[in-house]
């Protein structure tokens, strides 16, 4: 275990020893909260509340345990909590396509993140854990808070739910 997370865990909590080992967390907390709100400000607010909220409890987080499943799981909550909120559905404004379609590529993105946007978040987290930000199995069922049964069962049936959302064509 590294001397500086020896520190921390023994309820003596420093600036710096929490900042170090936040800041190797910071951007997939980041993309995992984009991905669940599509929306930039929204994820920040997220993230950085959950980094309020992981310093508050840091005293309690467990020896040998690692930081990104458990502070993605803070994010994970966050970003939950922030969809349930009345205002978010308030003042959401859907976005305007400035883009024209280039190519057959850029049309198959556009394809996918329609059928992402129809996901339930439920599937859409489990799909971003796994795919978007590659955690393995093992991290993905930690945050999620399951087996890794469970968490392989939770992926499959996020991709049931994604594919009639794709159009699949064959070329003849």
């Amino acid at each position: 275990m590294p001397r500086s997370l020896r520190r921390t865990v023994g309820g003596v909590s420093d600036n710096r020893t929490f900042e170090e080992l936040l800041s190797t967390v910071l951007d997939p907390a980041f993309r995992l909260a984009m991905t669940m709100l599509n929306d930039r400000t929204a994820a920040e607010d997220a993230v950085q509340e959950a980094a309020v909220k992981a310093w508050r409890s840091f005293g309690r987080f467990r020896a040998g345990a690692e930081m990104r499943p458990w502070f993605l799981t803070i994010v994970a909550n966050e970003c939950r909590s922030a969809r349930r909120s009345r205002w978010w559905h308030v003042w959401r404004f859907p976005e305007i396509a400035s883009h024209s379609i280039a190519d057959e590529s850029s049309a198959d993105r556009i394809d996918l993140d329609k059928a992402l946007d129809r996901l339930a978040p439920q599937h859409l987290l489990v799909l971003s854990l796994y795919y978007h930000l590659d955690l393995p199995i093992t991290e993905v069922a930690r945050v999620l808070g399951c087996s890794e049964g469970a968490a392989r069962q939770r992926v499959h049936r996020a991709l049931a739910a994604l594919r009639p959302g794709m159009k699949l064509e064959v070329d003849t």
